[in-house]
């Protein structure tokens, strides 16, 4: 679709992350649709910021595969790849495979307490087919092993690579297979307030690894 006209405010003080996620979340939501070209001029006038932090906001994007970036030439959204989906599933997954292994041991009553009331909010989400609503969950859910492992490059790799695969996940949780991702989630918890570091850490990683490439069905 073009450009929006609405002009959409970015927070000075995070100039370079707001660009980013802004397109970020355009292009994961179809605003921006696959092949679509993308114009700095443009992107910067709609955004009411200057063409350099969008060409910044453009090569991660192209680096994280959102983006096809041609030098002296255009930059377009990307396609839902079916190579790009697996790859960018296998690295995410073994990110939450490492957050979870390193985080069980230190997983608090209150951290269990937030896993369990976010997958409540994701299960409601999915039942009542808000897609949205189950993004936010699940981001907030996986979100708390990340942040209590406290690995920088791990959680530096997962922004890279995670948006690659929304789409994906909007297949998913948009499915009947969204309860399976629920049923997941529950036996994640059950095995981390069980302290069982190895069993919590491989659901982490299968939970992503059964993400649905884009040319297969979602599986459960």
């Amino acid at each position: 679709m073009p450009i929006p006209r609405d002009l959409i405010p970015v927070d000075r003080t995070l100039l370079r992350d707001g660009v980013y996620g802004v397109l970020r979340d355009a292009i994961v939501s179809g605003t921006f649709a696959p092949g679509e070209s993308l114009k700095d001029v443009e992107l910067a006038a709609w955004l009411g910021v200057s063409r350099t932090p969008v060409r910044e906001a453009l090569l991660r994007l192209a680096q994280g595969g959102l983006v096809v970036a041609q030098p002296g030439r255009s930059t377009t959204v990307s396609t839902l790849d079916m190579r790009a989906v697996r790859d960018a599933r296998d690295v995410v997954g073994a990110m939450h495979e490492l957050a979870v292994r390193d985080a069980v041991p230190n997983l608090t009553a209150a951290d269990l307490t937030r896993m369990r009331e976010a997958n409540g909010r994701f299960g409601a989400a999915v039942e009542a087919g808000d897609v949205e609503g189950a993004l936010r969950a699940d981001d907030e859910f996986h979100g708390i092993p990340v942040a209590v492992s406290g690995n920088r490059t791990l959680a530096a790799v997962l922004e890279q690579f995670t948006p690659v695969l929304r789409r994906a996940e909007r297949l998913q949780f948009g499915s009947p297979a969204g309860r399976a991702s629920h049923a997941q989630h529950e036996e994640l918890l059950r095995l981390c307030a069980a302290g069982d570091v190895g069993g919590a850490a491989a659901v982490a990683f299968d939970t992503w690894h059964r993400l649905p490439a884009p040319d297969a069905p979602p599986e459960g």
